[in-house]
């Protein structure tokens, strides 16, 4: 990677990925794009940023050629509780972002790389250990749109030579960016009420297992894998990646080693629960560790403790 072009670059992973890569491989060839542009942001601040529509193939190609990029990380998406709000946006937005990315991609000899998840698994897929290889059929939209961008990257991948290469996340924590409309987003939100509340209302029940991952593991994890030999790589495009799996008393426990006087309480949402009821309960990353040294470095107890200290150096900060 020498010249990489970033989608949904203010999004929960972008704004974090586009600083750290920035870092690794210079501020000048990491170009930002989203759909809006934010002033005082610094991933606008600190280096090159586009306002970007990804379902607006042209303007996309040109601000790919114009900077001679040589790698695409596709990030812009809606997520899974707003895609079951709006299907129809989340189908056009989703799908055709990507195709439009891939055939930038493809006319420009870019290596590739977008996010698929765990919402691409679905009620019949095993629940517990989910292999890498399995049934996929979601029953949302999200889903099928990770579903089938899996697919048309391999398709690119075959059939047009594109180096097409992505990770099925589980939900995601982060201090960074607040939570954007996610089915796991309880997950960050819990943290938050924490410092800020002492209390929280969770919106999926107690004894609701999903994955989850501290960002840092997942910047890294997409870093690794786009340095991955490509020789070594049988999988490509749906990389099972997890860091822990958990359910909403897990946090809760974590929580109150640090705030013991911390409280949790329930108003289940049926429409995000239902989403959760239908992926695993946990997942196997044996492929990515064996195909290209996937290792997370975070545990729920490791991840607590940092993201509380983190979020209060953010709040007081912002106070101050």
């Amino acid at each position: 990677m020498k010249k990489i072009l970033v989608t949904g670059a203010l999004g929960q992973i972008g704004s974090e990925l586009v600083m750290k890569m920035r870092d690794s491989y210079g501020a000048d060839n990491v170009i930002a794009t989203d759909i809006r542009r934010i002033e005082d942001n610094k991933v606008v601040q600190s280096g090159p940023f586009e306002i970007l529509d990804v379902t607006d193939a042209k303007a996309m190609a040109d601000i790919a050629r114009s900077y001679q990029v040589d790698t695409i990380i596709h990030l812009a998406a809606l997520l899974s509780a707003t895609a079951e709000a709006k299907p129809l946006l989340a189908w056009n937005l989703n799908m055709g972002g990507l195709l439009n990315a891939l055939e930038v991609a493809r006319e420009l000899k870019c290596q590739f790389f977008t996010p698929s998840s765990i919402g691409a698994f679905g009620p019949s897929t095993p629940k517990e250990n989910t292999p890498q290889d399995t049934i996929q059929r979601p029953t949302t939209m999200y889903g099928v749109n990770k579903v089938s961008g899996e697919l048309l990257c391999d398709y690119y991948y075959h059939k047009f030579g594109v180096d097409t290469r992505g990770l099925r996340f589980p939900g995601l924590i982060s201090y960074v960016t607040p939570p954007g409309g996610g089915t796991t987003d309880y997950a960050v939100e819990i943290y938050y009420d924490a410092i800020k509340k002492g209390t929280y209302t969770s919106y999926i029940a107690q004894g609701t297992y999903m994955d989850m991952m501290y960002m840092p593991d997942a910047l890294n994890a997409i870093i690794q894998l786009m340095e991955a030999d490509p020789s070594k790589l049988k999988h490509r495009n749906a990389f099972n990646v997890t860091a822990m799996s958990v359910e909403p008393e897990d946090f809760r426990a974590a929580i109150q080693k640090h705030i013991p006087e911390f409280t949790m309480d329930y108003a289940v949402d049926p429409v995000r629960q239902a989403i959760a009821d239908s992926w695993p309960n946990s997942i196997d990353a044996t492929a990515a560790k064996e195909e290209w040294g996937f290792q997370a470095e975070f545990d729920l107890q490791k991840m607590t403790s940092d993201m509380l200290t983190k979020l209060r150096e953010k709040f007081f900060q912002q106070i101050g």
